[in-house]
């Protein structure tokens, strides 16, 4: 392990010096580059640091015992050693994870696509009040959204709503949203009381970026209509909404909340980089299929993997047996509880596959 770590920290020292270096400075890309790979490096160079500093600090208690001392500095010695010996194995603990084999894209920005399913009316209501709570969410985490795309229903709900989410670990502390969320309650639309039960699906992709995804103008077709309301009721007379297909693939993306058109295409072009480069991760993850994550679930939209119940005030998170009973704060963007199990069942789970590869 500690070869390891002295690999990582000289590369980190090393990404230091290419940092500095004018070439670099002046390659707005290489300079993206590494300062992204430092970024995710320096968390476990910073644990390492530590750790050297407390087991020299160790070495020279333990090398104080070796000296005449009177009986209560022998004894704040021992104490001492203690207290760093506690904090050397927490050190050892944190960095063996940090050590890990990571999602290349844990880093990146993500598309998040939220649908109404099973439930009509209400699904579409509870797919609207997800999207809030992630706002939120991404707000308390200092992380800036953008709607791409959104058909409102009737009601107000969200047919669909399609948004951006960008900043420091967006994709690493968001993936495991992917799937089926059932909503248990009596919704607005019953009159008898009785509580229903409804569903409404979420997909997180990592963002492609235009390395990542190339797409040509001749394997793409762009459509343009009118921007429409809720209900389909026409909002202007320009053709400021944009279709974009991928003829190879029939992948289809749709944006008309932008400015203009251009702006509408563009983002258009962003959700399909994305869509076809999450395609392709997936057919990946479909080959190794024996390996994919069993504890956290494989990211399928038709996967349930949590409940919100509201007579009971409780969200159950079917993967790891997680129930808190605090519905109300979580809606309103209070995840950190949920991502954090959900980190840590899937750093064990990595650990134990580590572990029996060796």
């Amino acid at each position: 392990m500690l070869d390891r770590l002295q690999v990582l920290a000289d590369r980190y020292e090393k990404l230091n010096e290419l940092l500095s270096d004018p070439d670099v400075v002046n390659d707005s890309t290489r300079l993206r580059t590494y300062a992204k790979e430092q970024a995710g490096l320096e968390e476990a160079y910073r644990a390492y640091e530590e750790y050297k500093q407390v087991l020299a600090q160790l070495q020279d208690a333990k090398a104080m015992l070796e000296d005449k001392l009177d009986d209560e500095m022998r004894e704040m010695v021992k104490l001492e050693i203690e207290e760093l010996d506690e904090r050397r194995a927490e050190l050892e603990e944190k960095v063996r994870f940090l050590l890990l084999p990571k999602d290349p894209n844990d880093g990146k920005d993500i598309i998040v696509e939220i649908r109404g399913a099973a439930g009509g009316e209400e699904a579409n209501l509870f797919a609207a009040e997800l999207y809030r709570m992630y706002a939120k969410f991404a707000d308390s985490q200092g992380w800036r959204t953008e709607m791409l795309e959104a058909s409102v229903s009737d009601l107000g709900g969200f047919k669909e709503v399609i948004f951006s989410v960008s900043g420091p670990d967006a994709y690493r502390k968001m993936k495991y949203e992917s799937g089926a969320h059932r909503v248990q309650r009596v919704p607005e639309t019953e009159s008898g009381g009785r509580i229903h039960t409804s569903t409404s699906t979420v997909v997180v992709m990592p963002e492609a970026e235009e390395l990542d995804i190339v797409i040509h103008d001749k394997d793409i077709r762009v459509d343009t209509f009118c921007s429409s309301g809720a209900g389909g009721q026409s909002v202007n007379t320009t053709k400021s909404a944009v279709r974009v297909t991928h003829v190879p693939t029939g992948i289809v993306a749709t944006c008309q909340d932008g400015k203009s058109q251009n702006d509408n295409k563009d983002k258009a072009l962003q959700v399909l980089r994305t869509r076809i480069m999450d395609v392709k991760r997936q057919e990946e993850e479909a080959k190794y299929s024996g390996e994919r994550r069993e504890k956290i679930g494989t990211g399928d939209r038709s996967e349930r993997i949590r409940t919100y119940n509201f007579p009971q005030s409780r969200v159950t998170d079917h993967r790891i047996g997680l129930t808190l009973h605090r519905l109300e704060y979580v809606l309103n963007g209070d995840m950190d509880e949920i991502v954090k199990a959900l980190t840590l069942a899937e750093q064990a789970e990595i650990l134990e596959r580590e572990q029996m590869k060796q």
